[in-house]
């Protein structure tokens, strides 16, 4: 869609309105809404101001003001405005050299498909992630210096089987229970089903939905594979449409990594491929069908992994899904079928344009500008130097003794040492100008003084039954 086509666009709906959105350095929408009759196809060029400082990561006041180019070519009509209103996201510049702004995650998917293309490796990246969330009923927390707590509520919760609910019908998934039950136990059928409505009107093509793991109203909603920064974007109007019509019922929904302690936590499992002049690079005769250009691929992510997840499990909170025992893996290891390794070669079909390598191991409090950047950057690092995957975990890690599995490399235990991983593991990253030393380390100092800082200098609530009587 062009600036002309924009404006057609918006009379055949008879929009009065536009609305820009943007994406914060973490991964968050930003929004700010204009009479359209106030923009003119010299907006698409020039952009709309404002205020730099304001936003997590972003300008010091001193530098604050940013402007923001809207791209014609994302332009939907808003699902949930009352008065109708075209959407359209914008890219950020620099008002006074006009140059893209280094912090802006979506110009980091944009350089890393420029940069896919410029090695001559290949020139699409398709990506599949898989979002789970939490619907909640109700979530309160509070944190101060005389009380820090968190409760949350769902009427799926295992933990209500016996609340007077006039009357309580004993539907609701177990802990770890909760995978492919049919109604009445999966109470959300039909709520996933507007939510996959919504996201088809804006032309997002959906594969299935259905109930995950978790008791309390653990989700799942796979969109089709799509080119990299085309997905990049999608996520963001997926968890967008996932909380607003959540919001219409009375619910909410949650994308945080581990909010219910003794059950699963949602992941984000990742599938990529490669491919070139509309042919896919990864079907092979090696191991699981891979090409050797596959192989390398996979041996990169492995390799870099550690400093990946600084972006693809970006929260303290992640790191209490990336523990033993709750299908999140922490083998950095690969395999055909073990959901136990961090890299998965699924094998459900046998078409060569289906091969590709799934990471487990990402969870959807990321940014998806940043983190499938990072994921791609790490697997053309890893065709670059034809880095050697290792051997295959093919076992069940179950059956393992101690010894064979402390030869197998894990994931960071925490946030803290993935960061640390990303000081010092980030060469890859920075290839062709995708990421800049800049953009790492805001990211590193914001995430160390806002997060781990402020997490250190708090008493967590379980303190008090360890230590209060001591």
């Amino acid at each position: 869609m062009t600036a002309r086509e924009f404006f057609e666009f918006a009379r055949e709906h008879g929009a009065k309105m536009v609305d820009l959105k943007f994406t914060d350095l973490l991964g968050t929408w930003q929004h700010c809404s204009y009479p359209i009759d106030t923009w003119d196809e010299g907006t698409f060029e020039e952009g709309v101001g404002f205020d730099g400082s304001s936003i997590r990561g972003w300008q010091a006041i001193n530098v604050s003001d940013m402007l923001a180019v809207p791209d014609p070519s994302t332009a939907v009509i808003d699902p949930f405005f009352k008065q109708p209103t075209v959407s359209v996201i914008a890219d950020i510049k620099d008002p006074e050299t006009l140059e893209d702004y280094s912090r802006d995650p979506r110009h980091v998917a944009r350089k890393a498909v420029a940069y896919l293309k410029e090695t001559g490796i290949a020139d699409t990246a398709y990506v599949g992630p898989e979002p789970e969330f939490f619907i909640f009923d109700e979530v309160r927390y509070e944190q101060n210096q005389y009380r820090g707590f968190y409760e949350i509520d769902s009427v799926e919760g295992a933990w209500n089987t016996a609340r007077f609910e006039e009357p309580n019908l004993g539907y609701k998934p177990s802990y770890k229970g909760g995978y492919f039950p049919v109604s009445p136990t999966d109470t959300y059928h039909d709520l996933r089903g507007e939510m996959v409505g919504v996201m088809q009107e804006l032309g997002i093509v959906v594969e299935a939905h259905h109930h995950e793991v978790g008791t309390g109203g653990q989700s799942e909603i796979d969109m089709r594979y799509a080119e990299l920064l085309q997905m990049a974007d999608q996520f963001m109007w997926y968890k967008y449409i996932i909380k607003n019509v959540a919001k219409r019922y009375g619910k909410t929904v949650t994308f945080m990594p581990k909010p219910i302690f003794e059950d699963n936590g949602s992941g984000m499992h990742t599938h990529m491929s490669l491919w070139k002049d509309g042919r896919p690079l990864f079907p092979g005769d090696g191991y699981a069908g891979l090409s050797a250009t596959a192989l390398h691929a996979v041996g990169g992510l492995l390799k870099h992994a550690p400093a990946v997840l600084a972006f693809a499990a970006p929260t303290a909170n992640s790191y209490h899904r990336l523990v033993p025992g709750y299908e999140a893996p922490v083998n950095l290891a690969m395999s055909k079928r073990n959901r136990s390794a961090a890299v998965r070669i699924p094998m459900y079909s046998g078409s060569p344009k289906a091969k590709r390598a799934e990471f487990r191991c990402p969870d959807p409090s990321s940014n998806g500008y940043l983190m499938f950047s990072a994921m791609m950057m790490a697997m053309l690092d890893g065709i670059q130097n034809k880095t050697d995957p290792g051997a295959p975990l093919d076992r069940n890690i179950y059956e393992m003794s101690k010894e064979e599995l402390s030869h197998i490399p894990s994931t960071p235990g925490s946030l803290g040492e993935a960061l640390d991983a990303l000081s010092n593991d980030h060469a890859f990253l920075t290839k062709g100008g995708v990421f800049t030393d800049d953009l790492i380390t805001t990211w590193i100092d914001y995430k160390v003084e806002n997060e781990l800082e402020q997490l250190r200098l708090r008493p967590h609530p379980y303190e008090f039954s360890l230590y209060y009587d001591s």
